[in-house]
């Protein structure tokens, strides 16, 4: 397997133009850049724009490639770094986010008892920020209010 052997995975967060988004353009990356990719998350709006976050494995230098694709074609890019941010002062290291996390980005560090976030595993599902006692965790919205 590509990932595997190559070691390279990105979670993006994709947003179409409604022009955009009934092209394959998410497929091609498969195509024309021998990508592999899982969708995390999709929502398409009535007014056919669309969001998607996506994990995206293969070659480094191919997954520029597929991206500078995708931003050819009209869609906007934002690491999904950007998306989730933790308050490392108000964190208790309660632990509950980890249960909730799909994609293990929070973790417990077994040796020092700290939750480690992971932000290149974070999928901005928002589970986190619903369960945390203390609202460490937050959710970056969009400019359309969406996160």
């Amino acid at each position: 397997m590509n990932e595997v052997k190559n070691g390279f995975r990105k979670i993006v967060y994709l947003s179409f133009p409604p022009e955009v988004s009934g092209r394959p353009v998410v497929c091609n990356l498969l195509r024309k850049f021998n990508l592999s990719f899982n969708i995390l998350k999709a929502d398409i709006s009535p007014r056919h724009e669309g969001t998607m976050t996506l994990e995206v494995s293969g070659r480094e230098d191919e997954f520029h490639k597929g991206i500078g694709y995708l931003k050819e074609n009209g869609v906007r890019i934002t690491p999904v770094a950007h998306k989730i941010f933790r308050d490392e002062e108000s964190c208790v290291h309660c632990g509950v986010c980890t249960a909730m996390c799909p994609t293990d980005a929070l973790r417990l560090d077994r040796e020092t008892l700290k939750i480690v976030f992971d932000v290149d595993k974070c999928s901005a599902c928002g589970m986190c920020t619903r369960v945390c006692p203390v609202k460490c965790m937050t959710l970056d919205l969009d400019e359309n209010g969406r996160p």
